[in-house]
C-alpha cells in the first residue's frame, strides 16, 4: 500500500514534507531502541516510536524505512526536523499509542486470509 494512502487512512499529521509519498510501504516496526530497528527492521517498512531525535532520522535514512510515526502527540525539535527535510525522511504524528498505532497498521497493511 502506498504511503499516501496509509497516511490518509490512518489520519497521520504529516510533520516534514519532503521524501516519496508515492512508495509502496512493506510492513511496519515498532520499537524505541535504535539498535534494535537497526537490527531487526526492514527496507520500505514504517517506524513507529516515541524517540523524537535526530538519531531517528539517521537510522531511519540509513535502513531505507518508508516514514517514522511519533506516538503520543510527541513533537521532534526543529533541529530533527531540518535534518529529516535534508535527508528526504517523511516524519508523521498520531495521538495514538504505539500500541494502537501498530494494531491499525497492522489491519491496513496485511493481508486478509
Amino acid at each position: 500500500m502506498q504511503l499516501m494512502n496509509i497516511i490518509n487512512a490512518l489520519s497521520l499529521e504529516v510533520l516534514q514534507l519532503q521524501g516519496d509519498f508515492n512508495v509502496e510501504v512493506r510492513g511496519g516496526y515498532t520499537s524505541d531502541m535504535l539498535s534494535d530497528v537497526l537490527a531487526h527492521s526492514r527496507e520500505k517498512n514504517i517506524w513507529i516510536t516515541f524517540q523524537t531525535h535526530q538519531n531517528v532520522v539517521a537510522v531511519a535514512k540509513l535502513k531505507d524505512l518508508a516514514a517514522v510515526i511519533f506516538v503520543n502527540n510527541r513533537t521532534p525539535d526543529e533541529d530533527t526536523l531540518k535534518r529529516a527535510r535534508e535527508e528526504n525522511v517523511i516524519l508523521l504524528r498520531t495521538a495514538d499509542s504505539a500500541f494502537g498505532i501498530s494494531g491499525k497498521l497492522y489491519g491496513l497493511i496485511m493481508p486478509k486470509d
